[in-house]
């Protein structure tokens, strides 16, 4: 298992333990919710009694309970927290208490009710009635009245805890995310950077001495053929300190024709690779004006380039096609090579990763920094099936009326 596979592994089980964490605090706010709930009825299946009892000691004529009905009334006058309405049997409002109604009753009675009042609290009768918070109360055979009420301001408040608890936790984890992926992202930037200015530094030195040594040999008489050819390598290594020099910097942008560097870079190439694999160029008939760094993007091909190589093992074919698609210049390099397991397509990219035996695996990372951060485009696997090739696409935005810059 590659540190890849790990990581995704390490985020499907973060994901699985945060879903459980969301999941379990959900489940004991629902319950305290439903427990709130189961208590509030109770205390109005007591409010009902007490009312009911009040009733019976309103028809009682010797006035045997009439001591009871303080206290009776004490427990009604006691609800302070949940909506209540008391209506008979032909809808008629007798009771309200905990309304926020759209008149003022300080000075009314909870038996008395406006006209704009009532309104309210018959529309309230409406939408309870669709509920089961109603509790049916017998007085005697010939009346029936019946309780409705609401949730409690603490109740309604804790059934939003949940969705607020909710919110806040997945805010966290995408903040927690982001934050570790920026930082890791702003790390790789500083160790990019910083490897490749040290890199074109310790090239600096041994460039310059293999070219006061050309230049010796040359006055040596040492055979032209060799000289030049030697030559050719120094200027080579040269272009390489060049490039991660760049890297190390923001390079120079400027316009230029995708379709000669491209061209420059598969024709170095060419030479460079087994007489067994041919190196098919289609160019596009039209300028495609990009702004880019030269030096930087021939890179880029380059280590597409050899990466077919490497995939075909010897012998093979590789096609470069350049085009316009839109307001974009795209370039791809197809392979006959062994493919790419799908599962690993979105990971040739990242840092290490590689299928040979000696790769350091930062070829392809280098040519992503180069086209996403460097050249604003797009550099993606646009095609591979296990035995039949490859095919890595680029998209560049195309420079508008750029072509008689060129």
């Amino acid at each position: 298992m590659n540190i890849y596979e790990v990581r995704r592994f390490g985020v499907a089980a973060f994901m699985v333990i945060s879903v459980a964490l969301v999941a379990f605090f959900l489940y004991v706010s629902n319950n305290l919710v439903n427990d709130l709930a189961v208590q509030e009825r109770e205390r109005m299946q007591i409010w009902a009694d007490a009312t009911k009892q009040i009733a019976d000691i309103g028809r009682d004529d010797d006035g045997a309970d009439a001591g009871n009905i303080d206290f009776l009334f004490s427990i009604i006058e006691r609800n302070h927290t949940i909506p209540v309405l008391l209506t008979d049997d032909e809808g008629n409002i007798l009771l309200h208490r905990n309304f926020d109604l759209p008149e003022p009753v300080d000075s009314l009675s909870p038996y008395d009710i406006s006209e704009a009042n009532e309104r309210f609290l018959r529309q309230k009768v409406t939408s309870l009635r669709n509920r089961a918070n109603v509790i049916h109360i017998i007085i005697s055979p010939d009346n029936l009245q019946h309780l409705y009420y609401d949730d409690s301001k603490l109740l309604r408040r804790l059934s939003y805890y949940p969705y607020i608890q909710l919110f806040v936790m997945l805010t966290f984890i995408v903040v927690v995310y982001y934050a570790v992926s920026s930082t890791k992202r702003a790390e790789q930037n500083k160790v990019w950077v910083g490897l490749s200015k040290e890199t074109a530094h310790q090239l600096g030195t041994p460039i310059s001495s293999l070219m006061a040594w050309m230049e010796l040999l040359q006055s040596m008489g040492v055979d032209e053929e060799v000289v030049k050819e030697m030559d050719k390598d120094v200027n080579r290594l040269s272009t390489i300190a060049s490039r991660f020099s760049k890297i190390g910097s923001r390079p120079q942008m400027e316009v230029e024709d995708l379709n000669e560097v491209a061209g420059r870079a598969a024709s170095y190439m060419s030479t460079r690779i087994s007489s067994r694999i041919s190196l098919t160029v289609d160019l596009s008939d039209r300028p495609l004006p990009v702004r880019m760094s030269a030096p930087l993007f021939e890179w880029v091909m380059e280590n597409l380039i050899k990466n077919a190589v490497d995939a075909m093992e010897g012998s093979g074919s590789i096609t470069i096609v350049t085009m316009a698609r839109g307001n974009e210049a795209h370039v791809s390099v197809t392979d006959t090579g062994k493919g790419i397991p799908r599962k690993n397509q979105k990971t040739v990219f990242n840092p290490g990763y590689t299928t040979k035996k000696r790769g350091w695996g930062l070829g392809l990372t280098l040519a992503k920094r180069i086209i996403e951060q460097y050249h604003l485009g797009h550099i993606y696997v646009s095609r591979s099936e296990p035995g039949a090739g490859t095919t890595f696409a680029i998209d560049l935005p195309l420079e508008r009326n750029a072509e008689n810059e060129l």
